[in-house]
């Protein structure tokens, strides 16, 4: 019997995968030391202001950024701006 290929099927499927999103607030490099030294309470200074745009990753990859929001007692990122289908099927697939 020969396999059939549907590619809306397969479509669909890939389009239901979950994917995690990170939201980067900022970066900072430090020593294995100091980061070990960390306790509660501890303050990280980023190389951001916090009015600052917050980049949307998927694989580690740039898809778009956004701002924050507060949503009731919680925070949450308004999208702001979104990179093309294109770009955002390779950050997917990207090593």
């Amino acid at each position: 019997m020969p396999i059939t290929y549907d590619m809306a099927t397969d479509l669909q499927t890939i389009l239901q995968l979950e994917v995690p999103i990170i939201v980067q607030v900022g970066r900072r490099k430090l020593a294995l030391d100091d980061v070990m030294s960390f306790g509660p309470g501890a303050i990280i200074e980023l190389d951001r202001s916090a009015e600052d745009h917050l980049d949307l990753l998927v694989n580690n990859k740039p898809v778009g950024s956004g701002v924050a929001v507060k949503v009731g007692e919680n925070f949450g990122v308004r999208i702001t701006t979104i990179d093309s289908a294109e770009d955002r099927i390779e950050a997917l697939s990207s090593q």
